[in-house]
């Protein structure tokens, strides 16, 4: 299969290549596409060299699959290209997902929503695929009716800009900035631009982004978004009030039983998630999972994933793998 990953020399780009390449996708001619001032150069995949191309070569070639992850900008204009050649795109930016005519998919949650005519797929916001992963098994079994989210996001999730800064701070040398302030040794509840109602849009983001994918409005979430001076993942406090009362003891059982989820829930050997165990891996992980003692049908839980793998890269290409395996996409379509 041609595979066309565009955006393939930044933070996501790079993690897709080593993710397509770590899970054996069937790529038989990779075409990676960068910005200008990359065209010529070559990155190595699975021991082979590829030359980075421009957008307009890559779409001559008609890949099968691009995978981009390039910014909105880019992503609005050259998404339409590559469908009009006939190309199916994964577009990990936001351009999309909010979109009524394009699907916004997390495989385990609702994968079956994709069709042979869907050309340009969504792929959604870090933070909410993580989430949403732990939620659906919930939702199917106790229904759910109310999410309260805090984020703890990795500056990995902002780029290598954000990664520099941190790290510069942390060695008392003065570089670019990401961030309007100091990371290192810092918190900062502001992540994306502040909208008119005073959330910022990642925060929308998740709100929006979670009763599209779980394919309910009827779920209200409420968000609060934040950057910590951490590599490795994400990681969120979600208390979620459901419809009807739950066990405890069955809520372990579903998630451990959930695909795509580790359960990590055992404090009296100080067994929980964390962004340093999350790392470089592509399931979600669960714990602290404890009864709202406030209010009833409540449950509070610790989720955490790599934002780059799970929360990026990796369901982009697990959407893909879905793709091929559901004869969607590529000969299989055509014979």
């Amino acid at each position: 299969m041609k595979v066309a990953v565009v955006g393939a020399t930044g933070l996501v780009g790079t993690k897709m290549l080593q993710v397509l390449a770590e899970r054996n996708f069937p790529v038989t001619e990779l075409i990676p596409v960068a910005s200008e001032k990359s065209i010529g150069k070559e990155i190595t995949f699975k021991g082979k060299q590829f030359k980075i191309v421009s957008a307009k070569d890559a779409i001559a070639k008609k890949p099968d699959l691009a995978i981009f992850s390039a910014g909105g900008t880019t992503s609005l204009e050259l998404a339409p290209e590559f469908a009009a050649a006939g190309t199916t795109v994964v577009d990990n930016s936001s351009a999309w997902r909010m979109d009524p005519t394009k699907k916004l998919v997390v495989p385990e949650v609702n994968a079956n929503v994709l069709t042979v005519e869907d050309k340009i797929i969504a792929n959604p916001n870090c933070s909410t695929i993580q989430m949403v992963v732990a939620l659906k098994p919930l939702h199917d079994r106790y229904q759910i009716k109310r999410v309260v989210v805090s984020t703890y996001q990795s500056v990995t999730g902002t780029g290598v800009k954000a990664v520099d800064q941190l790290f510069n701070e942390r060695k008392g040398i003065d570089g670019p900035k990401a961030y309007p302030y100091q990371i290192d040794l810092n918190v900062l509840p502001h992540i994306d631009v502040f909208t008119d109602n005073g959330y910022t849009k990642e925060e929308m983001k998740m709100i929006k982004e979670t009763q599209k994918i779980m394919g309910d409005d009827s779920i209200k979430v409420t968000a609060t978004t934040v950057r910590i001076p951490v590599m490795g993942g994400h990681s969120e406090a979600v208390n979620i009030e459901f419809v009807n009362d739950f066990d405890l003891a069955e809520v372990r059982e579903i998630l451990a039983n959930a695909p795509g989820i580790i359960l990590t829930d055992d404090v009296a050997n100080l067994k929980y998630p964390m962004p340093l165990e999350a790392h470089d891996k592509d399931e979600v992980f669960v714990g602290r999972l404890r009864r709202d003692e406030s209010q009833p049908n409540t449950l509070n839980a610790w989720i955490v994933a790599d934002n780059l793998r799970k929360g990026a890269a990796t369901n982009a290409v697990q959407i893909a793998e879905y793709l091929v395996a559901n004869h969607l996409i590529g000969q299989a379509v055509e014979a």
